[in-house]
């Protein structure tokens, strides 16, 4: 499709042809010849590369060179790419303060700049190159809103630390001012492992939520296979990158496009493959937000219970031993699928970006018995997967822990409630709680924060402190991939929506398992009915700008605290125009 007979280009059905076709496009045609483009060029398809390039943090800082590299590949394919780069708000330098409010909206904010860009220069394909917790769903989710051929890139992770003898990653860091507010740790050995946790380029080097969503990319369909594999500092990344833009223009002629790749069915491969790499809770929250703009129904209920069903099989940080380097070279992502597709717990009849399906791209793929990065399914981690859901009277709506490593997975105690992190985060620093507590921090949701903030700072100090087996932690905002211990995100419905979580008061005993996915507030209905008359929603500050616009736009976490209406509602769809 899209191909004449002399092997041209035909433009009839592609949206360029709203810039470069005809004698009325003569205007539009002079400024790409002021670019340096030909005739052959502007008669090609319009590929839009887009990154999220930046120097706020070192997941960044490789991805224009990536991005240059996938541009050579739609080239050398007979494409002309348009180069262009959107933001990123990098978690792991947002954390533990107010720009952490910033993280979650930059998801949203990335995925409307990229549909922006797109339509109004109207461009016929995507290549997506990203590299940190929120702009890798943010762009996967700008391809299925499109629906033009697409293919995405990860930029690849930073490589692990080496700190007297042995590997570490940021995670290290973070749980160290823990120990350094505990005792456990001088401020000599703290300053010199930050000199050293981070050695270069590359996103956080567990299997934090970048590289859980770098995971989800290859088995959703979207990238290619073992592309998430490599470190960022390996130019060799830039192959894939190449390959990428080779691959998009493929789909172009094949006139393959998002949404025929991300089905029902693609979503279920990608939750099995959170579960089976013990991977962040975010992934809970981006999974329903992608399929919202595929108009595909996939709530965090949906993504829990396929969740439970998949065994835990990659021994990966923070909840095991190895750091996200390690399974590239135990065969990454495919030999993950090869091991799941064996066992029938994958779907190997969905498309995928190279124009063949899951089980036709796993062909020569074959298990190896000489790494233990990668378990078989039949000798798992655990049996029921690394990330698992409960509801009951405090989360109506659901909420999410991480049980990747975790063995304390029951606890029952009295509340310690704080409005807002900063108040949890001192008091953990202070040593101001007791064993058993439970301590609860709300308005943190997507609307009450506004922003949903994740709080790696408070549960590092609580782990670093060695308390994370006394105590609990939950929040209806998130947590970061590399936290650890019993942290539960997502409690829904959010403090500011009046949800049960802004009810609780100081000594209210909670009762959690894991195992049996509960989550429940032990205070009679007809209390919580009088509490309920007295409550009033929170004042969050913020009454102007992009915290403002998203707090009013934003939904509930457990459909993907998404902004506008989705796929579903489609009247007009931009691949079409």
């Amino acid at each position: 499709m899209h191909r004449k007979p002399d092997g041209g280009w035909d433009k009839s059905r592609l949206p360029s042809r709203h810039v470069t076709e005809g004698p009325e496009r003569a205007p539009h045609r002079s400024y790409y010849y002021a670019m340096g483009l030909g005739s052959r060029e502007i008669g090609q398809p319009f590929v839009g590369v887009a990154s999220c390039w930046n120097e706020a943090a070192p997941c960044n800082t490789t991805l224009m060179r990536q991005a240059h590299a996938a541009a050579d590949g739609v080239k050398r394919a007979g494409g002309t790419p348009r180069e262009f780069v959107t933001i990123t708000v990098t978690d792991g330098i947002a954390m533990g303060h107010e720009g952490m409010r910033s993280s979650l909206v930059s998801r949203e904010v990335i995925a409307d700049s990229v549909e922006l860009t797109m339509r109004g220069h109207a461009y016929d394909a995507l290549v997506g190159v990203a590299g940190c917790d929120k702009s890798l769903p943010g762009m996967m989710m700008a391809m299925l809103r499109l629906n033009v051929p697409s293919a995405f890139i990860y930029g690849g992770s930073i490589l692990p630390g080496q700190w007297r003898g042995r590997e570490v990653t940021v995670q290290d860091v973070f749980e160290g001012v823990g120990k350094h507010a505990a005792g456990q740790m001088s401020l000599e050995d703290l300053c010199d492992l930050e000199r050293h946790a981070c050695p270069g380029d590359g996103a956080c080097g567990g299997q934090y939520t970048a590289n859980t969503m770098a995971c989800v990319s290859e088995a959703i369909g979207l990238a290619l296979p073992f592309s998430s594999a490599l470190p960022a500092a390996y130019l060799d990344r830039d192959r894939y990158a190449q390959a990428t833009g080779e691959a998009v223009m493929k789909l172009i002629e094949q006139n393959i496009r998002p949404r025929d790749i991300c089905t029902r069915e693609a979503f279920e491969n990608a939750a099995v493959i959170i579960a089976a790499t013990g991977g962040s809770t975010n992934g809970g929250l981006h999974l329903p937000a992608m399929a919202h703009e595929a108009g595909i129904a996939f709530s965090l209920s949906d993504a829990c219970a396929i969740m439970k069903r998949t065994p835990y099989l990659a021994d990966l940080m923070p909840g095991g031993r190895y750091p996200a380097k390690r399974m590239g070279e135990a065969g990454g992502v495919p030999m993950l699928l090869r091991t799941l597709f064996d066992a029938g717990l994958i779907h190997g009849d969905c498309l995928t970006v190279t124009g063949k399906t899951i089980a036709e791209n796993l062909q020569g793929v074959v298990w190896r018995d000489d790494q233990d990065v990668i378990r078989p399914v039949s000798n798992p981690l655990s049996p029921t997967g690394g990330v698992v859901g409960l509801w009951g009277s405090l989360a109506p709506d659901g909420a999410i822990v991480k049980v990747a490593g975790l063995e304390h997975r029951q606890h029952r105690g009295p509340a310690r409630v704080f409005d807002g992190e900063e108040a949890c985060f001192a008091a953990v620093q202070a040593g101001d709680y007791k064993p058993g507590d439970v301590l609860v921090i709300r308005y943190e949701g997507p609307r009450g924060g506004p922003g949903m903030r994740e709080m790696l700072s408070t549960t590092a100090a609580i782990y670093g402190q060695g308390i994370s087996d006394k105590i609990a932690l939950i929040t209806d905002g998130r947590f970061s991939g590399a936290t650890r211990g019993l942290c539960i995100g997502h409690v829904g419905p959010e403090a500011q929506a009046g949800g049960p979580i802004a009810l609780v008061r100081d000594g209210d005993i909670i009762s959690i398992d894991a195992d049996a996915g509960v989550l429940d507030l032990e205070v009679d209905p007809i209390s919580l009915e009088h509490r309920a008359r007295e409550w009033t929603a929170h004042m969050t500050g913020y009454n102007s700008g992009a915290l403002w616009k998203f707090a009013q736009l934003v939904g509930p976490a457990y459909l993907g605290a998404v902004t506008h209406p989705g796929g579903k509602a489609e009247t007009h769809m931009y691949a079409d125009i």
